[in-house]
């Protein structure tokens, strides 16, 4: 048994305001704390994700990372699509199913370039 209460995945950025704007207003992600120059928003119960701005060797760095947000259902997965394009937000391509994973997803990105995956899992897979 592992004595950790709660994860957080950081991200970075040189432009906290647009990013955040993305995460809260776009994602409807929900602010659980905000140091001033870095907000952590809550994912679901236990998983955070934190955006601060880049300092001392902490960089933007999209390339190869990837925050995945689960839901319930399809019917929630193109829910989400439909808020995220309609905010005007870059996305990749509609929801699709990926038959190698199991799942059906869409993909979109943040201002700094993360790519964010919407998904549901298709079978009784715990999530």
């Amino acid at each position: 048994m592992t004595d950790v209460t709660a994860q957080i995945t950081w991200v970075y950025t040189e432009t906290l305001d647009a990013a955040a704007g993305f995460y809260r207003d776009v994602l409807r992600l929900p602010v659980v704390r905000d140091a001033g120059s870095a907000l952590i928003f809550e994912t679901a119960p236990g998983a955070r994700l934190g955006l601060c701005e880049a300092f001392d060797g902490r960089i933007v760095e999209p390339k190869g990372g990837m925050i995945t947000l689960l839901v319930a259902d399809r019917g929630a997965v193109d829910d989400w699509y439909r808020r995220v394009t309609e905010a005007g937000a870059t996305v990749r391509g509609a929801p699709e199913v990926l038959e190698r994973f199991g799942i059906y997803s869409f993909f979109c990105e943040d201002p700094n370039g993360y790519q964010v995956e919407v998904q549901c899992f298709l079978d009784e897979a715990p999530q």
